[in-house]
């Protein structure tokens, strides 16, 4: 990302809003926001290969595995403004586990594009199963979207939940629903 470049095209559009940008207060902030979008975008820089880093261990089970409540944060493609909320991911290992931590890894470096929150759920679940080779794989995400909370409808108190399912957790009903009341069941 040329850092530069986008400092220049905030200073445009704080003079195009009507602001200054060379008041206190937003001298910085060209270069603030420009740093800012570099680590809000950082998923496009980044390699899955790295990502993961050989964290794919051999395994003896096939048991579901699931991460709830991972925390992400991801800007909208419509408005660019940000969602956030949890990702709860599930999956049923063949002869494969994934590193712990590489699974929050994997959501952040979907989440950190610009996105919708229906595509984000699939790219998580498709990356986990490429890469796992898993039996199933389970993905549900619940987020606020501060498009809707800000502007347009104005909805406070919306949350908008998706879910991508794959392999076992599509084809068998009791797979999907072991995994979804296993995400119900408070810790």
């Amino acid at each position: 990302m040329n850092r530069e470049k986008v400092q220049q095209l905030i200073t445009a559009l704080l003079r195009e809003i009507g602001e200054d940008p060379e008041r206190e207060g937003l001298r910085d902030t060209p270069l603030r926001v420009a740093k800012a979008y570099e680590f809000l975008t950082s998923g496009y820089r980044q390699d899955i290969d790295a990502i993961i880093n050989k964290a794919i261990f051999k395994a003896e089970w096939n048991n579901m595995i699931i991460s709830r409540d991972i925390e992400l944060y991801s800007l909208c493609e419509h408005h660019m403004l940000p969602f956030f909320g949890h990702c709860h991911v599930g999956y049923i290992a063949q002869d494969k586990v994934l590193g712990l931590s590489k699974i929050a890894r994997i959501v952040d470096l979907h989440a950190r594009r610009l996105q919708i929150q229906e595509r984000l759920t699939a790219e998580i679940a498709h990356t986990i199963m490429e890469h796992t080779g898993a039996e199933g794989v389970g993905v549900v995400i619940e987020c606020r979207h501060l498009c809707s909370m800000m502007r347009g409808v104005q909805k406070q108190n919306s949350i908008m939940t998706t879910s991508s399912v794959l392999g076992s957790f599509h084809n068998d009903p009791s797979t999907r629903a072991e995994f979804l009341s296993l995400l119900a069941r408070s810790v």
